[in-house]
């Protein structure tokens, strides 16, 4: 039978605790990182994305790719060009497009109205 004899270095100190400044140490950072947590949190939540919705002009429309999408964001003349195009063709970006412009307000009456 084995019987140990002697202790380790790390049995014969002891539990190492920490002091207590130690532990105010470790309470405010624990406590910084759950406030930037909360804060980006709360940011993401309620901030707005201008690329997101089409209006006032301008379009943004989320092109499929095969290894994701890409998002195409139009105002002005790229815009109506980019109306125009979509409105002459009936693939699935083509009609992606189309509804995009339409709550741009270019719609395709307008478009041909305008030339």
């Amino acid at each position: 039978m084995y019987s140990k004899t002697r202790l380790g270095g790390d049995q014969a100190d002891g539990e190492r605790r920490l002091t207590p400044r130690g532990k105010r140490i470790v309470y405010l950072v624990l406590g910084l990182v759950v406030a930037a947590c909360a804060a980006v949190g709360i940011w993401s939540a309620v901030s707005s994305d201008p690329l997101a919705t089409s209006a006032n002009g301008c379009v943004s429309v989320t092109i499929p790719a095969t290894t994701g999408g890409e998002i195409a964001h139009y105002c002005g003349p790229q815009a109506k060009a980019l109306c125009r195009e979509a409105f002459a063709k009936s693939d699935a970006t083509s009609v992606a497009e189309q509804k995009q412009c339409d709550l741009a307000g270019l719609t395709k009456a307008k478009l041909a109205a305008a030339g």
